[in-house]
């Protein structure tokens, strides 16, 4: 029997605009564009499950198509359980390694510096390209030897003495690979008398999961992290993450692809730069000293969703001496694990072409964004160092 969410493409009125705003139908004909993937082919497919188009894997669920959409309908949700219900996902060793971030964080970070140098070495990267098809023209994110809950284990006792707290979902990426905006973001709200604690456990927020089919898994993270939330939000006032494809899934990804309930809690659940700029417009702002940069922002698809990135330019806007240059809003092409499937890599750098060519025409000292993906992307397209806006707004703290 459908639920009201599977017939939420009965509101599509075929005006194709999700498909001029689709960077993969633009990138490559062999997608038909959001509208034919989604509302149109769950229509052929209630009728006949055989009329499953394996064009479906070639999108990225970067969300463009629902910011587009005049009628609300969920177009990337729509393919994504598609794809789920009709076996479009192939989970073979490398879909397993690249969703699978708490397993490969744990193994990897205890041998960092090992790991680190064998998978920048060529003959690891072609060997990874022909047996797996992870794209050997790709630079594989480097693992940080001290995790960031080790880190913050020093800290928990300077932490205590605020009156205010927030808890930090703080995700993967700052975890295992690289700790600077998870130790940022707390020198930022130190600086605004805020005070910082984690979750006594967290699990993957289940991005990477969902993008390859282990929907199972994702749907335990979700349970487990919304157990957690709750018990969290006994003793702070809210829970904040720094990654936009963190924040979207524990907010909307939970209830709509994973049907794990998140009511009681999704209004306590902030992107860092939302929560950020809150308190700037209620009069918390630190003091800050002046840089003296021009940078250039690239807005994330997953911030851009929902709707978080005029909160992230009110925070660039706070920082003395920083000029902001705004990137036309396009997608990177990275979207996560998509970027380095070896079948995808044409496409994504199609995607992200018009990115980089604008970067590299730009004086700018730095790229800044929000998205740890966008970052990798655009730092192995161009010749520019990219940085997270909470890591500038630490930089002028005095």
């Amino acid at each position: 029997m459908l639920n009201m969410m599977d017939t939420s493409f009965d509101n599509c009125i075929k005006c194709t605009i999700c498909t001029t705003r689709c960077p993969v139908a633009e990138a490559n004909l062999d997608y038909p564009g959001p509208k034919q993937a989604g509302p149109d082919g769950e229509r052929l497919r209630i009728k006949n499950p055989e009329l499953y188009d394996e064009a479906l894997k070639l999108c990225t669920n970067c969300k463009r198509c629902e910011v587009a959409c005049p009628s609300g309908v969920q177009v990337g949700t729509v393919i994504q359980l598609a794809k789920a219900r009709h076996g479009g996902f192939k989970k073979g060793p490398r879909e397993l390694m690249l969703s699978h971030t708490d397993l490969m964080g744990s193994l990897s970070s205890t041998a960092a510096p090992i790991v680190n140098v064998i998978t920048q070495l060529k003959p690891i990267k072609k060997l990874l390209d022909k047996t797996l098809g992870i794209d050997e023209r790709l630079t594989l994110p480097k693992y940080s030897g001290q995790t960031f809950r080790s880190w913050f284990k020093k800290q928990e006792a300077e932490q205590a003495r605020f009156e205010r707290k927030i808890s930090f979902f703080h995700g993967c990426f700052t975890n295992y690979n690289d700790t600077t905006v998870g130790r940022h973001l707390v020198q930022v709200l130190n600086a605004m008398n805020i005070g910082v604690s984690l979750l006594k456990k967290e699990k993957c927020c289940g991005v990477p999961l969902i993008a390859n089919g282990f929907f199972d898994k994702a749907r335990k993270n979700a349970e487990l992290n919304m157990g957690q939330f709750a018990d969290a939000l006994d003793s702070s006032e809210c829970v904040i993450a720094t990654e936009p494809s963190c924040a979207m899934t524990l907010r909307d990804e939970y209830p709509e692809v994973l049907q794990v309930d998140n009511h009681l809690l999704r209004d306590q659940i902030f992107f860092a730069s939302t929560f950020i700029a809150r308190e700037l417009s209620q009069g918390n702002v630190p003091k800050m000293k002046p840089l003296n940069l021009r940078v250039a922002y690239h807005s994330p698809c997953h911030l851009i969703k929902q709707g978080g990135v005029i909160h992230t330019l009110t925070l660039l806007n706070q920082i003395p001496g920083v000029e902001v240059i705004m990137l036309d809003q396009k997608c990177c092409g990275m979207s996560g694990t998509y970027g380095f499937k070896k079948e995808n890599y044409q496409t994504s750098q199609i995607i992200g072409q018009g990115i980089f060519d604008q970067i590299t025409e730009l004086n700018v000292d730095y790229v800044v964004t929000d998205c740890e993906s966008c970052k990798m992307q655009i730092e192995m397209n161009t010749d520019h160092q990219v940085l997270h806006p909470l890591t500038l707004m630490s930089q002028s703290l005095i």
